[in-house]
């Protein structure tokens, strides 16, 4: 007799009406705790490493993630640290489709609460909060024939990616690469780069230790290293200064179209608020602010539980509703005043007395 499958969500959809007050998914997490609508979750199925403070979590995604993310992209990644969940944002390391698993590559840093603990501190099969896969530091497909990587420290991992991609894909056009790392121990995928190299003529790894070499000089250093780099489109991505330098140095050789950077710190460059009277209406509390201080800084130096992930813009954890006022995103300058409109504490400022509902 022949058999059918029924799609799941009709089973979710059935299953509502027969499972209420609570969802299907309070159920379905009992049998599998990645199956829900309601979040991007993930299992972690390895924890490598890869040098003394760097590690590639292998994350299975679970329902409703979507596979058509693109090498250079990074997801958003929550885990419950000291009983909050903690947001960041890494690059995906691994090739476009490889299989059902994802890989982000993690260095622990000092002053990095989040990044530790997915280094050092993570178990294999913790499920994780998940966000889709953003992100426009990303090759195009097919990819340009001339293709200059100047990367610095993990900077590398979504580099990475697009590499793995190319080379899965046998489209490895004429690339040359340049990772700055502080010692040769600390080269993140170091092995797996000159390996690539070797099997392709057209790929040209340079390795510069910068503890020894210095650090990268685009004035002096990019026409010993690729004396065409004029001519390439090139894809950046390191610590700040490093991708300040190339900025000014494009920018001045009148290239600067041809330069795509990805930066892992939060700019924010937008013009501030006038600042004002914050007042916390659930909270009873108000303190004043100036225009350069956050939302959020300012509700956590008035006592208030504000709620925060990422504290950068990305993860949305920190939306609040503006009852009234007016605040100002630090990013771009937009500004916000609907009465109930949801805004970003982390990357909003006051522009005068506003009041929020929390």
């Amino acid at each position: 007799m022949a058999t059918t499958s029924v799609p799941w969500t009709r089973v979710r959809r059935a299953g509502r009406s027969l499972t209420t007050p609570l969802h299907p998914d309070d159920y379905l997490r009992l049998l599998n705790p990645l199956w829900t609508a309601r979040e991007l979750r993930g299992r972690v199925e390895r924890v490598v490493p890869e040098t003394e403070d760097a590690a590639t979590l292998v994350i299975r995604p679970g329902w409703g993630w979507r596979w058509n993310h693109r090498p250079g992209q990074y997801v958003g990644i929550g885990i419950p640290v000291d009983g909050k969940y903690q947001w960041r944002s890494y690059s995906v390391s691994s090739p476009a489709r490889s299989g059902r698993t994802i890989s982000i590559t993690v260095r622990a840093m000092p002053e990095g609460k989040l990044s530790s603990h997915l280094v050092n501190g993570l178990e294999p099969g913790t499920v994780v909060r998940l966000a889709a896969p953003e992100g426009d530091f990303v090759l195009p497909d097919p990819p340009p024939e001339r293709v200059l990587f100047l990367v610095g420290g993990s900077g590398i991992t979504p580099v990475m990616a697009m590499l793995r991609t190319l080379d899965r894909r046998g489209t490895v056009p004429d690339v040359v690469l340049h990772y700055s790392s502080p010692t040769e121990d600390r080269m993140i995928f170091r092995d797996e780069l000159h390996e690539l190299s070797a099997k392709h003529a057209a790929l040209s790894f340079h390795a510069q230790h910068t503890d020894t070499d210095g650090m990268l000089d685009p004035a002096t250093d990019l026409d010993r290293i690729c004396p065409d780099w004029r001519d390439r489109e090139t894809w950046a991505c390191g610590p700040g200064p490093m991708l300040d330098a190339l900025t000014e140095h494009y920018d001045r050789e009148d290239v600067a179209d041809r330069l795509h950077l990805e930066r892992f710190s939060l700019e924010l460059g937008g013009e501030g608020g006038e600042g004002g009277t914050i007042s916390f209406r659930t909270s009873n509390k108000t303190i004043e602010a100036d225009g350069a201080t956050t939302v959020l800084e300012a509700g956590e130096e008035a006592g208030v539980g504000m709620p925060y992930g990422c504290r950068m813009g990305i993860c949305h954890t920190c939306t609040l509703t503006l009852v009234s006022g007016r605040v100002r995103d630090l990013r771009n300058g937009e500004e916000y005043a609907q009465p109930n409109e949801q805004v970003q504490t982390c990357v909003t400022a006051a522009v005068g007395d506003c009041v929020l509902d929390i």
